[in-house]
């Protein structure tokens, strides 16, 4: 028998991916090994699945076809195999063609390929799944086309292949259907394969929070302990599905605990009920959950949340328990929040599970909440509830081992019942994947996050993703460019949750002010300037203002077209008898929501001094808010059909109805803050994200340029990385990085080395008087308070003393480097780069040069591909801006040539990504036009991206 051939197994095509039902599966390489799983696999699938991919009746395989179907070079043959608990339950396989169809090796670009699924497992979109994988193997061997021969009958494959979202071809050959991919992914194929990620990681979130039933395995036979306080919890909310309590050291003759039925493992419900379970809650000992975790994998639960501690939290030992716990729940189809996980809560009335430690279920409300932290979950769930806010949904995640905030933003999107996702982070393991969920999620309702471990540059205990090396203010940068509202503390996401779940979203940034007390009033205008608001001068009612003063001016301030928010300020007022009102705050709170629903529909907050009673009024809702709403098991789409659904529309998305302005919800409670300052930084927030949302709803362009060699670049860049060199990338010399930048349109002024002073007199001969002369040696480089630059030398003589001075003052010319250059126009002086992070992607940024940037870290970033919009807001956004439009009445500079400018180097970074750094330093920015003065490049060969190939789980 021939024996394996020797190439490598490629272990990096193994991948855990989620199916269109929320279940998970491994593809993975198919080896000799598998002979006796292929043979059963085989005996599983249909006869009429095996003609479809035989073209003839073909009731079981030969030695030689098992041989032949598990023997692969990787190259030419390659297979692949869905597995669920260790046994195949589809194939596919390709070989590589030539021209003729006959069986070729490289370099024909050519492979046919077939699929076979078990018919237990079709529907699950397992082959739409297999096609991704196999076509990024292919591509990988240089393979741009597939070729596949379908029976006309077999309707479901020729689906499968129509709807991936590829270029093809089709024709009706000698009875079958001949079909032709092309394998270079398409706009429509990326959208496709996102649709479905979207759809299946929701769907497994689904699974997670609206179970049919529920086991506690590990409560308690005494009172106390983690799994009987879940049991507990579970009934005092109401569950509406079965629950069962689960523990191997019950007795025979234990029947029921806490009133639910108690059995001794998951295999022994199904085997007495005849009932599947969906969800268990873990809550044993670390080293019992692997027995725990195979009883249920065996018998059909989707879910785990598992509460266990001692995972990667305790160390080096626990963090390969905690592989091993993700690899085998995995490998049953199941998915899991965890370990060390606090639990999962959702208040439908459908549902009402409240799966977790928090001894009381949330109020029902408009908010999802995520926190990888226990803690800080407690802490949230008590202020949200102590401000009257109800959630949709709760999950804390532990150590986040699998089910991470990236699935919840999948779920939430298109969740009718929430309104306002609200997350606390302390790792975002996938950011490049994050920040294209939350700008999807962000444009139909907002996304809070507080990011913790923010400078602590080392992994938060028991997280299993590594810390990003990206600088915090890059990553501000980046999450505000996808429309997520960033806060610093946990109090800040409650402040802006509560405004943002219960109010419209803000038209703009006026605000007007009104109140009974003009300090206080005073304090909210003076917070409104500091955060960029536009405040009306404010109204004071005086201390003698009654609840129906306050109406009057509300309704008046709501009306006026001059403003778009409200802030009302109060403090106790004066009776008749001379007495402080503290205590008719309800009078008072009914005022204010008689005012805010009979006007048109804009924010309203309260800032309000010892008036708790105000705030606890305000919280309580007149009436309850209805939305048409969807089953939570809602069907998803046949497979293959593009993510067409997204959320529902303004009118019956909840918090998505907020499109800027949005109608007030039925019923919404008017949110109190105990200090100005708290609410006009949720106010600010609230009018930033707004604006956002609308620009979101044009988004900008990428513009093309026709002077730009594509191609030709392409060339030289392959050329260039041909060299020997340092496997982390080579620095371009000048020569080349200036030749490279010149085919996107990218001019750099030349330069000339001056090794004397005689070489200088002739190179600026060569360039023209007047020049600079510089230094170019690291450590003075674009130093100019050093003396290493010398500017509008008009002549040899003046060239010559500076020469002499530079190295007099520096040291010897070798050491120097001096280089001549002709003088460009007077100007501000920038920054330009773009940089590949393998966490993000390619990233490009902007700053004035020297110390605004270098000292003050006065820099703006964007990600890559950047839009005429980004372009403009790179150089707005900085706070040293002034400077390019005319501060102090000096000559605004040619910033439409600047944001050009930063297009080319989007576009050149985004064409090649073997270009993983660039440098432009300085950009002399003129009224007239700019001038590049030194340029950097660097290259390397491109590096796996993380968020563009086939749709897979993290593995860890």
């Amino acid at each position: 028998m021939q024996t394996q051939p020797d190439h490598a197994y490629p272990a990096h095509w193994e991948a855990d991916v989620v199916l269109r039902d929320g279940g998970t599966a491994r593809i993975r390489p198919i080896t000799a090994e598998d002979a006796d799983r292929l043979v059963s696999f085989y005996e599983q699938v249909s006869d009429e699945s095996k003609y479809y991919r035989f073209f003839a009746p073909y009731p079981r395989l030969s030695a030689k076809d098992v041989h032949r179907f598990t023997h692969h070079d990787y190259v030419d043959r390659v297979g692949l195999a869905v597995t669920v608990g260790g046994e195949f339950i589809a194939t596919v396989r390709f070989d590589r063609i030539d021209p003729t169809g006959r069986p070729a090796s490289a370099p024909a670009d050519e492979a046919e390929v077939a699929f076979l699924v078990q018919d237990a497992h079709q529907g699950r979109g397992v082959a739409s799944a297999l096609l991704e994988h196999i076509a990024a193997v292919a591509r990988e061997r240089g393979i741009r086309r597939f070729a596949a021969e379908v029976l006309p009958a077999n309707g479901k494959m020729i689906k499968v292949f129509r709807d991936a979202g590829y270029t093809q071809k089709r024709s009706f050959e000698e009875g079958s259907v001949h079909l032709t991919l092309d394998l270079e992914p398409t706009a429509e194929s990326l959208a496709v394969q996102r649709g479905r990620e979207q759809r299946a990681e929701a769907r497994s979130v689904q699974r997670l929070l609206a179970p049919r039933s529920v086991a506690v395995i590990g409560t308690g036979r005494a009172p106390g302990g983690v799994g009987r306080t879940v049991l507990r919890n579970l009934l005092g909310a109401g569950y509406t599905g079965r629950t069962y309590a689960v523990n191997r050291a019950f007795a025979e003759s234990q029947t029921e605990l806490e009133g639910v039925p108690a059995f001794r493992s998951v295999g022994e419900i199904v085997a007495r009920t005849a009932e599947p379970v969906d969800l268990a809650i873990v809550a044993v000992p670390a080293e019992r959950v692997p027995e725990a975790v195979a009883d249920c994998g065996e018998h059909g639960v989707q879910g785990l949340v598992v509460l266990s501690a001692g995972y990667a939290e305790s160390g080096a030992q626990g963090r390969l328990l905690q592989r091993e716990l993700v690899r085998q729940a995995r490998s049953y189809g199941m998915r899991i929040i965890g370990p060390n996980a606090f639990g999962i809560i959702n208040t439908s009335q459908a549902v009402r599970l409240n799966a977790s430690l928090a001894p009381e279920t949330p109020a029902a409300g408009r908010i999802g909440l995520f926190t990888q932290s226990g803690a800080i979950g407690i802490a949230l769930l008590a202020g949200l509830h102590r401000r009257g806010a109800g959630l949709s949904s709760f999950i804390s995640s532990g150590n986040r081992a699998d089910v991470s905030g990236n699935d919840f933003l999948q779920y939430w999107y298109e969740d009718q019942d929430t309104d306002v996702v609200l997350l606390y982070l302390e790792t975002i393991g996938n950011p490049r994947k994050f920040s294209r969920l939350a700008r999807r999620t962000a444009a139909v309702k907002p996304v809070v996050v507080v990011k913790g471990a923010r400078h602590s540059g080392s992994e938060p205990p028991g997280h299993a993703v590594p810390v990003t090396r990206v600088p915090d203010a890059t990553v501000g940068a980046l999450l505000r460019q996808a429309g997520v509202i960033r806060v610093d503390t946990v109090t800040e996401l409650v402040d802006a949750g509560i405004l943002l779940a219960d109010q419209p979203l803000p038209a703009g940034p006026r605000v007007a002010i009104l109140g009974n007390s003009e300090s206080l009033g005073l304090l909210t205008y003076d917070a409104c300037l500091a955060a960029g608001l536009r405040p009306l001068p404010p109204l004071d009612l005086t201390t003698a203002a009654t609840p129906s003063d306050f109406r009057s001016a509300l309704a008046r301030a709501l009306a006026d077209e001059g403003c778009d928010s409200v802030v009302v300020t109060a403090i106790p007022w004066v009776g008749e008898d001379g007495d402080p009102q503290a205590g008719d705050g309800e009078v008072l709170a009914a005022a204010l929501r008689d005012a805010a629903a009979t006007a048109p529909a804009k924010p309203v907050m309260v800032v309000h001094v010892e008036l708790g009673g105000l705030a606890d009024a305000l919280s309580a809702a007149t009436s309850t808010r209805t939305v048409p709403g969807q089953p939570p098991a809602a069907a998803p789409p046949a497979e293959g059909t593009p993510d067409t659904r997204g959320p529902a529309d303004a009118s019956e998305a909840g918090g998505a109805a907020q499109d800027a302005p949005g109608a007030r919800p039925t019923g919404s409670r008017i949110p109190a803050y105990p200090a100005a300052e708290r609410a006009v930084r949720a106010l600010s927030e609230a009018v930033g994200y707004a604006q956002w949302r609308r620009q979101a709803a044009e988004p900008g362009r990428v513009p093309e340029y026709d002077d730009i060699d594509e191609s030709g670049a392409g060339a030289r860049i392959e050329a260039l990385l041909q060299a020997p060199g340092d496997a982390r990338g080579i620095t371009l010399a000048p020569a080349d990085a200036h030749d490279l930048l010149a085919r996107y349109g990218i001019q750099v002024r030349p330069t000339l080395p001056a090794p004397g002073p005689d070489d200088a007199v002739r190179a600026a001969g060569r360039l023209g008087y007047p020049v600079a002369l510089k230094t170019t040696a690291p450590h003075l480089r674009h130093r100019a308070d050093l003396g290493g630059v010398r500017l509008d030398l008009a002549n040899e003589e003046q060239l010559r003393q500076a020469y002499a001075e530079l190295t007099e003052l520096l040291g010897k010319p070798e050491e120097l480097q001096p280089v001549v250059q002709a003088m460009a126009p007077r100007g501000v002086d920038t920054v330009v780069r773009a940089a590949l992070d393998p966490a993000v992607g390619a990233v490009l940024s902007f700053g004035l040069a020297g110390a605004p940037s270098e000292l003050l870290g006065d820099t703006s970033h964007r990600l890559v591909p950047a839009t005429d919009r980004d372009a403009a807001e790179l150089i707005r956004s900085i706070r040293s801006a002034p400077l390019l439009f005319g501060w102090r009445g000096s000559a605004p500079v040619d910033t439409p040539a600047l944001e050009e400018l930063l297009l080319r180097v989007s576009r050149l970074v985004d064409d090649h990504p073997e270009v993983i750094g660039i440098s432009l330093e300085p950009v002399v920015v003129a009224q007239h036009g700019l001038t590049v003065l030194g340029a950097s490049v660097r290259l390397a060969p491109p590096a796996t991206q993380s968020d563009l190939g086939p749709r897979r789980l993290p593995s860890y």
